[in-house]
């Protein structure tokens, strides 16, 4: 039988991104995201518009796409409450977000030259995507708070043992990505870990739930 629960989140499993980009001050950005789809060699990338890197796409027309296995869930969640800009908004706040401008450090990752955008690649992600702005659109309703954009994959760096050998494609039994379902990560199948986002979206989880239920005897 089917519920009507009025979901208020329909994250239910994309890739997380970690997309790299370039600040005005001709710094680094790092920032995690699970709102891309590929078709082709062009993404579509949903961001919000407070975010510092959908200004930095804007302004920069460029950006890189780093794709980080399971095993960097860690990495990841190192800067899931962090943002870029030091006049966040007030919902910002409240959700625990703090300030930081240096997200590679926060992350513990590595910055590395890319060949076509001036924005670094992530050396620890076995996939790496250099891309260029297509287009950008306002999403999200009449007052939309959001930007669908529009980016070409200039030029893909995989790690060679993900690579089959003699072909062009990549083994999908090799590349184990990081997923996010309704702000937990998996990998291969398996739950890895709550993302801090849950924490600051207030998001329950099964591990949560199942443990009020065994207190409360429900």
């Amino acid at each position: 039988m089917h519920v009507v629960p009025g979901l208020k989140v329909l994250y239910f499993g994309t890739p997380v991104v970690l997309i790299s980009s370039r600040n005005e001050d001709g710094t680094a950005n790092l920032a995690p995201m699970s709102s891309a789809w590929w078709l082709g060699r062009f993404c579509m990338l949903g961001l919000g518009n407070n975010a510092r890197t959908t200004a930095n796409l804007l302004r920069e027309g460029e950006c890189v796409l780093n794709l980080p296995s399971s095993a960097m869930a860690d990495a990841v969640d190192r800067i899931a409450l962090t943002t870029g800009k030091p006049d966040m908004p007030g919902y910002k706040a409240k959700q625990g977000y703090r300030y930081e401008p240096d997200k590679f450090a926060a992350a513990r990752l590595t910055e590395q030259a890319s060949d076509l955008v001036q924005a670094p690649r992530v050396a620890e992600c076995p996939v790496q995507l250099e891309c260029r702005l297509v287009s950008a659109h306002p999403f999200g309703g009449h007052d939309p708070d959001a930007t669908a954009f529009q980016v070409e994959v200039l030029r893909a760096h995989v790690e060679e043992e993900l690579v089959i050998p003699g072909t062009h494609y990549v083994d999908p039994f090799g590349w184990d990505p990081l997923i996010m379902k309704f702000c937990e990560f998996f990998g291969g199948g398996s739950s890895l870990r709550p993302s801090k986002l849950a924490t600051g979206w207030n998001m329950p989880h099964r591990a949560t739930t199942a443990a009020a239920a065994t207190v409360t005897g429900t």
